[in-house]
């Protein structure tokens, strides 16, 4: 389940909600598993402020997050679905409109 964050992983939760001063625990005391699961479930507000917070994401740190998830170390299939949208739409826009279907063809989202 999971894996522990590395200094990137840390990086970029931190970009994407640094709201949580570097916070990286749940309200339950465990760190968490993934970086976006809790900016999906508890951080962002709506599919639109998901997607504000991944377009501050250079395109290397979001090609980061792809191949986290290509290796199942970073879960998106259970973000909730407008914001699995939203990260299509930036990973198209940021990347390339392949590397969206690659990693919904692996996903199992299409």
């Amino acid at each position: 389940m999971g894996r522990k964050f590395t200094n990137k992983d840390i990086e970029i939760f931190n970009k994407l909600a640094p709201e949580t001063g570097g916070n990286t625990t749940s309200a339950m005391g465990h760190q968490y598993p993934y970086i976006l699961r809790p900016i999906s479930h508890r951080i962002a507000q709506s599919s639109d402020d998901f997607k504000n917070r991944l377009n501050k994401l250079s395109s290397e740190e979001l090609d980061y997050l792809v191949d986290l998830a290509l290796k199942d170390m970073e879960d998106i299939r259970s973000l909730d679905p407008g914001d699995i949208d939203a990260l299509m739409d930036v990973i198209s826009e940021k990347i390339s409109s392949e590397r969206a279907s690659e990693l919904k063809r692996h996903a199992g989202i299409i």
